[in-house]
């Protein structure tokens, strides 16, 4: 639970509540716009018709055609439905694939910094897959390790192009490809069920579908970044806990010929009390931002480390050691040696005012330097201030360190931060 200084509602922002949301609008529309070139054509998920009736405005994004908003609510009022009772969002545009084969471990590890070795089954990592010698973010993916044989990964859809290439070159060198088996699951659904409400909405709709409730699942004792498998009327659900919105919740892969059965079974139940809505991708960033989460092709890139970008954690110690990954000697280096790392990924809180967005320059306020640019930024909802994450040079990211950005031709004073901006609500096993 928050401190009530920071339980804020959109009322009392620093901005007008119409300003608020345009605010937050715009900075999405940002997010859109400098997103990798659509296609002429764009492509539907299966819940395309469905977000349609729903009154859902859509957009372009990463070559698919996404809900930002819907027509019963704004994008704070869908915010504020997420962190106070639960949304649920249509992913089904990730692109998710199975590796199977006795040499599938050994591939990922070749692509990954990841210690999948440390994985139990039906466990989950946030993982990166990186290039040769530079140690650059090609994508960030997590990784389900469903058995030693059988993994099951989640990437970006506006890098599928350039996974899909990378996977397959670097397959087709590897000598032992005759032991993988690597599919794409095409129209495969993917809904993420986010907020407090979440867990009981599952239990119940497991419950109406299973019709015993001897056979559900112990949700209870189910914990974030594990995995099951559920057979249901609506076909095989791989059911994984965790999500990108800071609160407790699920990704639901779904047999394409049903997922807009349990999209609607799963609203059904929710509609009581107003426990659960569909929620756009406008409430889906600013939602991940107070997470701290990253956003690909915005907070992470080919530039980019995964030290730089403070995700040392998920560089697995043996990895290091046997620098048998791409990217490794470079990852390696920073790694032992944080003198060799410039520019650190830090998170900012921005005075009142137009918030500081994409592309804004954080300088040292006292001699004007440049210092770094910010990747991502919006009003925060809930805290009801001004939030960003950017890269800044080393030095200056320790959190209380004050800068300045420079705004519409302003400098604004901010004030490096400790990500994520809110406590996450995830339910992990008890500290023992």
């Amino acid at each position: 639970m928050l401190p009530r200084t920071l339980r804020i509602s959109c009322a009392r922002t620093q901005l007008p509540r119409a300003q608020f949301s345009k605010a937050i609008v715009s900075q999405f529309r940002t997010y859109v716009t400098s997103n990798a070139q659509q296609p002429a054509e764009l492509k539907k998920t299966p819940l395309y018709d469905f977000h349609v009736a729903a009154g859902a405005k859509m957009v372009p994004f990463a070559g698919y055609s996404m809900p930002v908003t819907y027509a019963d609510q704004s994008l704070s009022e869908s915010h504020h439905q997420v962190r106070k009772k639960a949304g649920l969002f249509d992913v089904s545009h990730m692109v998710q694939h199975r590796f199977k084969g006795p040499a599938a471990l050994q591939f990922l590890e070749n692509l990954t910094p990841s210690d999948l070795t440390l994985l139990k089954p039906h466990e989950s990592t946030l993982s990166t897959f990186l290039h040769p010698g530079t140690g650059g973010i090609v994508d960030d993916l997590i990784i389900t390790m469903l058995n030693p044989e059988d993994f099951y990964v989640v990437t970006n859809a506006g890098c599928a192009e350039k996974d899909l290439a990378y996977i397959n070159e670097n397959l087709a060198v590897f000598e032992r490809k005759s032991e993988i088996e690597h599919v794409v699951l095409e129209k495969q659904g993917l809904v993420a069920l986010q907020g407090p409400d979440a867990k009981h909405i599952l239990r119940e709709f497991l419950i109406s579908a299973m019709g015993d409730v001897s056979k559900v699942p112990d949700l209870q004792h189910f914990y974030f970044g594990q995995s099951m498998f559920v057979d249901t009327p609506f076909g095989k659900l791989h059911i994984a806990r965790g999500g990108y919105t800071g609160e407790d919740g699920f990704e639901i892969s779904i047999p394409p010929a049903t997922t807009v059965e349990v999209t609607k079974a799963l609203l059904e139940i929710g509609k009581h009390g107003d426990k659960l809505k569909l929620a756009g991708l406008g409430a889906r960033d600013t939602l991940r931002l107070e997470a701290g989460m990253c956003l690909y092709g915005h907070d992470l890139d080919d530039s980019t480390t995964p030290i730089e970008a403070g995700l040392k954690w998920l560089v697995g110690k043996r990895r290091v050691m046997e620098g048998d990954f791409l990217g490794a000697e470079s990852v390696a280096r920073q790694y032992n040696d944080w003198s060799l790392v410039e520019r650190r990924r830090v998170g900012l809180t921005v005075e009142k005012g137009a918030p500081a967005r994409e592309g804004a320059e954080i300088v040292n306020p006292a001699t004007s330097e440049i210092l770094g640019k910010v990747t991502s930024g919006c009003p925060s909802p809930t805290l009801g201030q001004n939030i960003a994450m950017g890269y800044i040079k080393s030095g200056f990211h320790k959190a209380g360190t004050e800068v300045a950005v420079k705004v519409r031709g302003k400098t604004r004073k901010a004030v490096v931060t400790k990500m994520p901006f809110m406590k996450p609500n995830y339910h992990k096993p008890p500290v023992v």
